[in-house]
């Protein structure tokens, strides 16, 4: 297959399906398509970040390749994530490619992860290429408090882009990061926010990757205790529930809207993890919180035909570890080196 051909047979499709050494099957490709961002969140990225220079970087046609083989493998979603993937230029033309596999009927769904800041200027386009619905990452209703968690962001920029997205007709879910001395006391007021406009919202606690300038200690808010406390007030829901994500969900039954919590910490969820991320020089981690990697763009640049491509690909999967480490102690280093906006979000 070269870059931009059309997607394997249905046949061929479900014969080649992804299967790790534990026997679970991979669906869900998260695929960074950079480490850059135009925002500077606090438990993300330290201050002054050095990103990758343009030639360690799988151009938009090695990106658009190994994502199509593992389409061609059975991969049924794909999420692009960043850094923030808006800010990548060209990002439309891959959206674009990817999509044909949506017409086709080989992926069922292609979304992104985005802060944003910039889904004014894109929600029309993104809709109009088959994406359906869309995560965006907002922490906070102060804007003074967002200028500060991300560096200079404005909050008023992101809720123009969640407007815009909605009226183009994509779903929208908000994704918050509990921080215990930061949001914690408005969470609350974040889950009103996102149901009065029709939104999910989804809880993540804090996770120890990359070295960033704080104590991630001092931030870490279990979303047990949060959820115990919204339970003591709400009547929530448990949903049965499965977006192909980690998440587990409740509805609220005060607001009619859903609930979703991500807890790495308190809660592993590895057991029917689905997922697997390539970032955006083309490694291939199979799991977010080990730092196991498959260098596939060594493969791709030494001329491998897609055989070749397969069997890297199958044997990273084979190797996907039982579970995560993550742990938070203070004055421990990261669980994980790799800051987040170069693993994918």
């Amino acid at each position: 297959m070269t870059p931009y051909d059309a997607s394997p047979p249905a046949q061929s499709r479900q014969t080649a399906a992804l299967t790790d050494g534990l026997g679970r099957k991979v669906t869900y490709l998260r695929v960074s398509v950079t480490d850059r961002c135009d925002l500077r969140c606090v438990y993300c990225m330290a201050e002054h970040m050095t990103f990758l220079p343009k030639a360690e970087v799988l151009s938009l046609e090695e990106l658009d390749r190994v994502a199509s083989v593992f389409v061609g493998l059975g991969v049924r979603k794909i999420r692009l994530t960043g850094g923030e993937p808006l800010v990548r230029k060209g990002v439309m033309t891959l959206i674009e490619r990817l999509s044909r596999h949506l017409k086709n009927g080989a992926l069922e769904e292609l979304t992104l992860t985005t802060n944003g800041t910039r889904l004014a200027a894109f929600a029309t386009d993104l809709a109009r290429l088959g994406i359906r619905r869309v995560n965006v990452s907002m922490d906070t209703l102060d804007p003074d408090l967002f200028k500060r968690l991300t560096r200079g962001g404005s909050l008023a920029q992101v809720q123009a882009g969640i407007a815009a997205a909605a009226a183009a007709g994509l779903k929208v879910k908000i994704n918050a990061v509990a921080l215990a001395r930061d949001n914690a006391a408005e969470i609350p007021e974040l889950i009103r926010w996102a149901h009065e406009r029709g939104h999910g919202i989804t809880l993540i606690e804090t996770m120890p990757m990359g070295e960033v300038d704080e104590d991630r200690t001092d931030q870490f808010l279990s979303l047990a205790a949060v959820r115990a406390e919204l339970a003591s007030y709400w009547t929530l829901k448990d949903l049965p529930l499965n977006t192909g994500g980690p998440a587990r969900y409740v509805e609220v039954a005060e607001t009619g809207g859903k609930l979703g919590f991500i807890t790495p910490m308190t809660h592993n969820f590895c057991e029917g993890c689905n997922r697997v991320r390539l970032t955006c020089t083309g490694t291939l981690h199979t799991c977010l919180g080990q730092e196991d990697a498959t260098d596939l763009r060594a493969v791709l640049r030494a001329g491998a035909d897609d055989a070749g491509l397969i069997a890297a690909i199958a044997g990273g999967v084979d190797s996907k570890p039982k579970g995560h480490d993550f742990r938070i102690d203070r004055g421990s280093a990261p669980s994980v080196s790799r800051h987040m906006s170069t693993t994918g979000g």
